[in-house]
């Protein structure tokens, strides 16, 4: 069974990458935000209680000054992380900032893996340069 992935946040650069990876990969990738940023052409759910349910890795992107307010209702919390029922992973994009749009329960849960997962980046990247290259 594939990974089901869930990306809140708004029609920006992060998600428009999400959305490539899944038309490139056949990737299963759900948007949650409000209806006003819906990125055509990915399935979308505006009701981030509902969204959380169906999530095994759960995405974020940093959000500027402008958004904070739209995305009041969609902050990722140690709660909702946990009411997905299913240990899920959960990889905010940097920056995200503590206490804003992701609440520091939800950093400190068992489900986030954005250290470790920054940490071998790099690796990642640099595998994908060399793969083009050759």
């Amino acid at each position: 069974m594939s990974k089901r992935y869930l990306y809140i946040g708004p029609n920006k650069n992060i998600g428009y990458a999400w959305k490539e990876a899944a038309d490139a990969f056949g990737l299963n990738v759900t948007q949650c935000s409000p209806d006003k940023y819906a990125i055509d052409g990915i399935d979308f759910e505006n009701d981030i209680h509902k969204a959380i349910k169906n999530a095994d890795v759960v995405i974020t992107d940093s959000l500027s000054n402008e958004l904070v307010d739209d995305f009041r209702d969609y902050k990722i919390t140690g709660e909702l992380l946990s009411s997905s029922g299913r240990d899920i992973i959960f990889n905010p994009c940097p920056p995200f900032y503590r206490g804003e749009e992701v609440s520091a329960d939800a950093i400190d849960s068992k489900y986030f893996v954005g250290y470790k997962f920054k940490k071998s980046l790099i690796n990642v990247q640099q595998a994908i340069i060399d793969y083009c290259l050759e």
